[in-house]
């Protein structure tokens, strides 16, 4: 795949990667990718990434069912970032069991949380 070729992973083989709603352009999370996962997102149309903590590929969804339908890919300017464009299926994109990952706002030097849960994650991951 020539597009592959052009896109510049690190020094460890990983690409960041951002996934973005489709329609209401809100920032749903981050991770990394590498080749594999880059290629299996672009042929499966659904968002794989890696795993830097388990070291292996993430099927976004595999255990949780909110898998990631693709709806466009980019690349910023210096083709080192990927941004995914995508179908949050069941709404739930966090792992705590939120719509996206970036809840955490600063205020008066400290953090507080912006969205609701939307289902427990021991109701999702048992």
């Amino acid at each position: 795949m020539n597009a592959l070729a052009q896109v510049k992973f690190d020094d460890q083989g990983l690409i960041p990667a951002i996934s973005q709603d489709y329609k209401t352009g809100e920032i749903l999370m981050f991770a990394w990718m590498n080749k594999e996962a880059l290629t299996l997102t672009i042929e499966k149309q659904q968002a794989v990434y890696y795993s830097r903590s388990r070291k292996k590929l993430w099927f976004k969804g595999e255990e949780s069912g909110h898998t990631q339908v693709i709806k466009e890919i980019y690349s910023d300017c210096d083709q080192d970032v990927i941004l995914l464009k995508i179908k949050q299926i069941g709404g739930i994109a966090c792992h705590t069991g939120r719509a996206s990952c970036f809840f955490h706002k600063l205020n008066d030097d400290k953090w507080h949380s912006t969205k609701d849960v939307i289902k427990d994650p021991k109701d999702i991951y048992g």
